[in-house]
């Protein structure tokens, strides 16, 4: 039997119930119950079974890229809108991929910094 992920987990130096809250208005899934501010790490689960996104606050601020970032597809949206979204919930817009035919992708970083890449979704 192989192991399944439970969580990819995200570091932060401030709230981590903070970080969980744009990451929970951006993805649309709901904060844990149990969690609030001022708590050491905050939960935001898959609502169709896949791993949950924890968020832990550690000591030390991030010092280089990060080795792992998520590629976000939007759905319902253009690239374009759902960029225009994640700014508006506090993303910084780090560098532009797209291409003349439209493929491609848009480098973001959340409110700790963390990269994230929005790609190209069914609406273009």
């Amino acid at each position: 039997m192989n192991p399944t992920i439970r969580h990819i987990t995200i570091d932060c130096t401030g709230d981590p119930y903070d970080l969980a809250l744009f990451w929970s208005a951006l993805l649309g899934r709901p904060p844990a119950d149990d969690d609030k501010p001022g708590d050491p790490e905050a939960l935001i689960a898959d609502p169709q079974g896949g791993p949950a996104l924890l968020f832990v606050r550690v000591g030390e601020g991030k010092a280089a890229k990060n080795r792992l970032h998520l590629d976000l597809w939007p759905t319902g949206r253009t690239r374009a809108q759902e960029v225009a979204r994640a700014l508006e919930l506090g993303a910084r817009q780090l560098a532009d991929h797209t291409r003349p035919d439209g493929t491609g992708w848009v480098t973001l970083a959340d409110p700790e910094g963390n990269e994230f890449c929005i790609e190209r979704g069914g609406l273009h």
